[in-house]
């Protein structure tokens, strides 16, 4: 491996924790699209660690478990101390159940998933995470799911009053008693973050997809509520699952599907910004929301040595103020926005 290189860092949140900039998300190496070679996903979180990223993320329903194996294979081949671990509790494994394809996941292991927020079912979670990984230390953990997304309107009630009467009761007893250094949540929607964040006490929250480039929707209430309470934010999905990475192209993808005309258009006018300034719209996407201070880091999936390779060098790429500030004159930002300086 070549020799570590350094990523920006800052703290997440009030756990005493600092974490890169560039976190590594460990969805992809659970067969999520197409089954990787073995060897290449070992090999991609090794390049991860070499290239400074300090943050591995992963969760058990990836892969139903072979993203934690895989990543746990990288770290016996890798000095550990100063990179944290982060997964997920909410599902409980049955190894020997039927899997069913409910997850998504094209691959992975064998073994079945049951959602279960309860303050046992977290325990035996984080258990068989620690397992899976080969570790007897797991820095973060995060409320997995508990979104309108997953379990639609009609359950969501249901689960939240589980998740934190169970779950996050156990969570709060690991991290009291320094087994776990911070606990958060990881969901679809920023109005369950802000929930979550009223509720209980967090340190940490990972949103997908709703902070971007392309959409800010958590702007307005969450993320001062986030500075207020001191809780460190993990983006995943900045590139809106594909659109601002690919650009505006014959089918290109808005949260899973095929974008919609008016997201098109809106990408399209966002590139031909990015463009004049010389800068890639994959890289203005990955810079811009690190412009805001609850942001501690994006958590960014990758299935190759040279996707992480690319990732690290776009951090390391400038991009201008002027880009920035001509975004917001054409009203492709708002005014208030934050952005990187």
């Amino acid at each position: 491996m070549p020799a570590t290189t350094a990523l920006a860092t800052r703290p997440l949140g009030r756990s005493g924790l600092d974490v890169s900039t560039l976190g590594f998300g460990g969805a992809p190496l659970g067969d999520l699209y197409a089954r990787l070679d073995e060897a290449q996903a070992v090999a991609t979180v090794e390049a991860a660690i070499a290239g400074g990223v300090t943050l591995l993320d992963t969760s058990p329903l990836y892969g139903h478990g072979l993203s934690e194996h895989r990543i746990g294979a990288a770290l016996r081949r890798v000095d550990r101390a100063d990179i944290a671990i982060s997964t997920k509790v909410g599902r409980v494994a049955e190894p020997f159940g039927p899997r069913g394809d409910g997850s998504g996941y094209l691959g992975g292991l064998p073994h079945a998933l049951r959602f279960d927020y309860s303050y046992d079912g977290a325990m035996r979670s984080l258990e068989q995470s620690a397992l899976r990984l080969g570790v007897d230390r797991i820095d973060i953990v995060l409320i997995h799911d508990v979104d309108v997304w997953t379990h639609g309107a009609d359950a969501i009630e249901a689960r939240f009053s589980q998740a934190m009467e169970g779950a996050y009761r156990a969570l709060e007893r690991l991290r009291a008693s320094g087994a776990v250094k911070a606990i958060g949540v990881g969901v679809n929607e920023a109005e369950m973050c802000e929930r979550f964040a009223r509720a209980g006490d967090f340190d940490t929250m990972l949103l997908a997809g709703r902070y971007s480039l392309l959409e800010q929707p958590g702007l307005a209430s969450f993320m001062p509520l986030a500075l207020e309470k001191g809780i460190g934010l993990l983006l995943g999905g900045v590139f809106n699952s594909g659109i601002l990475a690919t650009g505006p192209v014959t089918g290109a993808k808005y949260n899973y599907k095929p974008a919609p005309p008016e997201i098109l258009a809106r990408v399209a006018a966002i590139e031909a910004v990015c463009l004049r300034h010389d800068v890639p719209l994959r890289r203005a996407a990955l810079h811009f929301p690190l412009g805001h201070p609850a942001v501690a880091s994006l958590v960014m999936g990758a299935v190759s040595p040279r996707e992480v390779e690319d990732q690290i060098a776009e951090f390391a790429a400038p991009v201008p103020a002027a880009l920035w500030a001509e975004l917001k004159a054409q009203g492709l930002l708002g005014a208030n926005v934050p952005v990187p300086v």
